[in-house]
């Protein structure tokens, strides 16, 4: 979500939606007094000025590029080169995203530390073994609630595929895919949270 140009003051959802975390977590952050604004007299709710949210981002260093650009930043996690590559060439150009990758579940994971995606596709046969695990920890931390987790695979059946959602899962790839349906998923995706 990019900052509307008139717009000096944002809600937490709003901040909650440009820093891809729980509006619980702003909340957070606000009611600590590391994330500094004011509450609406005679309710409950609060409002943060746009200057403290971007001295609060940096300070934490949360992406700002998608702050103003509003493009949807992708992370694609495949052990194989071939695919990484394509999938952000392509993503970038074709969709306008802002793609980065990582080829382990450990570097997915600092990864997602640093890039904050809003969608992850993650290629559920890593190298080193089933990666489902990855889809369980991003769910369960309050900073990744609002990413959207897509797995892929080229060898998996409608049986598991149908298991997948159970498990964290927005939706699934079955490879070879055409970039369409990587860019039909990933809108879909990004609509559930916006």
């Amino acid at each position: 979500m990019a900052i509307p140009q008139e717009k000096d003051v944002l809600t937490t959802g709003e901040v909650a939606r440009i820093c891809n975390v729980a509006p619980r977590t702003v909340s957070k952050w606000f009611d600590s007094g590391q994330l500094k604004g004011y509450r609406i007299p005679g309710s409950k709710d609060r409002r943060i000025p746009v200057a403290n949210l971007i001295q609060f981002m940096k300070s934490h260093g949360i992406p700002m590029d998608g702050i103003f650009s509003g493009k949807t930043r992708v992370l694609v996690v495949d052990d194989e080169q071939d695919i990484t590559d394509v999938l952000r060439k392509l993503l970038s150009e074709q969709a306008g995203y802002e793609v980065e990758t990582a080829h382990t579940g450990f570097e997915a994971g600092l990864t997602c530390e640093r890039f904050k995606p809003h969608v992850i596709l993650l290629d559920i046969h890593l190298g080193e073994g089933d990666t489902r695990h990855v889809a369980e920890l991003v769910k369960n931390n309050d900073d990744f609630a609002m990413t959207q987790i897509i797995a892929m695979s080229g060898k998996i059946t409608d049986g598991q595929a149908m298991q997948l959602r159970q498990q964290g899962f927005q939706s699934f790839l079955k490879k070879p895919f055409q970039i369409r349906q990587v860019i039909d998923a990933i809108e879909k995706a990004v609509s559930i949270v916006h």
